[in-house]
């Protein structure tokens, strides 16, 4: 037996995943795997096999059991096909909050062959038209409450409410969904921060490795309870499902989030994880009650600040767990609790079967604690974007976008984007080293930073400052505060204070609405 697959057995017995269960389910679920690949509709099969009635979703209005929602997306999917020519090669698009309708849209397109597109609800209407056209959307599913985004959406493309989708259940039969020639698969949009969102093929996995890599350094179990806040169409939202599907558990989502909202249906469900993004855990922070008690925080999506980090363990203990990845690259690293407190700041380290490297300008190596490109390499590597370019490659390893650095005892430090990178005076400026030191002012809510032009040095640097409720601080002091810490090339010459920053659906922040137009 290889050290790979002792490690994914190892690791699974571990989690549960692999635990004893009746004979004839066990058989069915590993047939189901056998026919339909580890992907999500495999794995949402293999779970209906093995735990039929087992509740695989909750939103606000029902909960559905693994055994209903295989039927429920077979039926569906043949209703797809019959009433709206779904099949091998169909690009769906799907504008919708979390939900389980979402659940099952997604799955059916993924049964017939076709490509589920996950559109981002935070987009504005160029956009979303620049969308329909390059993705080639020739059916789009959507909420009704999103009805006034579709404004910006080609006449002509057939829509579907979610909502529904119902009545198409019921006028299908059941009947045999035999598993496509080419698998079905799903396309996530790049976040369009700087432009355009670009359309990113996933990759669906090969076997159990993915899954073990993830819950080697993050502890979930078979059975989990998740709470999943990260929308369904970023990669995070994704993954989280994906997660789900694959330990059997029970996933529950709210269409919108609130701290309270979310606190109240985490007591009310006994979760046991949360999936977020950064800025979510600074609303939880600032919310009216304390979230209960959870054995795993699980972040990704946003740069995760050291300040942030510790603040949360101080209040909800040892539980933080960090993924940094791309929508691109899946996960390159990932930071335990112990980490992120002895190294707050840090992304982790990469787990298990995964490849970091830190290169320079011309693909080579750099030494041990100088900033350079973050490349990674995994199993999970997107199959490229839907316009047929892809991303730079250095062998194995896929360029990430980032610029970071690893520690002498092997922890990644993720500097920021390659493109936000500052030259003021011939000195290069990482704006996220600037943001985690003002983020440490007590005063400071949310800050970013970024480079302006300046007829002097090119380039200086602002900041742009979102103060707690009733605080205040000079823009001296957040000046001195960052000159005493860090070299006078990195100090803000210019300081804004707003009442909050602009971010997307996913909770990076738009760097381009900060600057005034």
């Amino acid at each position: 037996m290889s050290a790979n697959k002792a490690f994914v057995l190892r690791t699974l017995a571990r989690r549960k995943v692999l635990a004893p269960g009746s004979p004839a389910r066990v058989v069915r679920q590993l047939n189901a795997l056998r026919r339909w690949g580890f992907g999500l509709f495999g794995e949402m099969r293999s779970a209906a096999a093995r735990d039929p009635q087992r509740v695989a979703i909750v939103d606000e209005h029902r909960a559905v059991t693994y055994g209903d929602l295989d039927e429920r997306v077979r039926r569906l999917a043949n209703a797809l096909r019959v009433e709206h020519g779904v099949g091998p090669g169909t690009r769906v698009g799907l504008l919708c909050d979390n939900s389980a309708y979402f659940v099952e849209a997604v799955m059916a397109v993924i049964a017939l062959g076709g490509q589920a597109v996950l559109i981002n609800t935070g987009l504005g209407n160029a956009q979303l038209e620049t969308v329909a056209h390059d993705q080639r959307l020739m059916l789009l599913l959507h909420d009704d409450a999103l009805l006034g985004l579709l404004a910006a959406m080609p006449p002509h493309l057939p829509r579907v409410a979610v909502e529904r989708v119902d009545s198409l259940i019921q006028r299908s039969p059941t009947g045999v969904i035999e598993p496509p020639e080419h698998a079905g698969s799903v396309v996530v949009l790049t976040s369009g921060t700087t432009g355009a969102p670009k359309g990113a093929k996933r990759r669906n996995p090969a076997g159990l490795g993915p899954l073990a890599t993830v819950v080697s350094r993050i502890p979930l179990s078979a059975g989990e309870r998740m709470f999943v806040a990260a929308p369904l169409f970023h990669t995070w939202g994704l993954a989280a499902l994906q997660l789900c599907l694959a330990l059997r558990g029970t996933m529950v989502v709210t269409r919108r989030f609130t701290p309270a909202s979310t606190v109240e249906s985490m007591r009310a469900n006994r979760c046991t994880s949360l999936f977020a993004v950064p800025v979510m855990l600074q609303r939880l922070l600032e919310g009216p009650g304390a979230i209960p008690t959870l054995k795993v925080v699980a972040t990704s999506g946003s740069a995760l600040t050291g300040p942030l980090a510790t603040r949360f363990m101080r209040m909800y203990g040892e539980v933080l767990y960090n993924l940094y990845g791309t929508t691109e690259a899946s996960w390159a690293s990932i930071a335990t609790p112990a980490e992120l407190l002895s190294a707050p700041g840090t992304a982790g380290r990469p787990p298990q079967g995964t490849s970091v490297a830190i290169l320079d300008e011309a693909g080579r190596p750099l030494p041990t604690g100088v900033v350079g490109r973050i490349f990674v390499g995994n199993d999970m590597l997107f199959e490229g974007y839907t316009n047929g370019t892809g991303r730079e490659r250095h062998g194995d390893l896929l360029a990430t976008g980032d610029l970071g650095h690893l520690s002498e005892d092997g922890l990644l430090f993720v500097d920021g984007r390659e493109d936000d990178m500052v030259i003021s005076g011939g000195e290069n400026v990482y704006p996220a080293a600037v943001e985690d030191v003002i983020a440490e002012l007590p005063q400071v809510r949310e800050v970013a930073v970024a480079g302006v032009p300046d007829d002097e040095f090119g380039q200086r640097l602002a900041a742009w400052i979102a103060l707690h409720e009733g605080e205040w601080v000079e823009p001296d002091a957040v000046r001195e505060y960052v000159r005493h810490r860090l070299a006078r090339f990195s100090v803000p010459r210019d300081v804004y204070f707003v009442p909050a920053l602009p971010r997307n659906a996913t909770g990076k922040i738009v760097r381009r609405q900060l600057f005034p137009r």
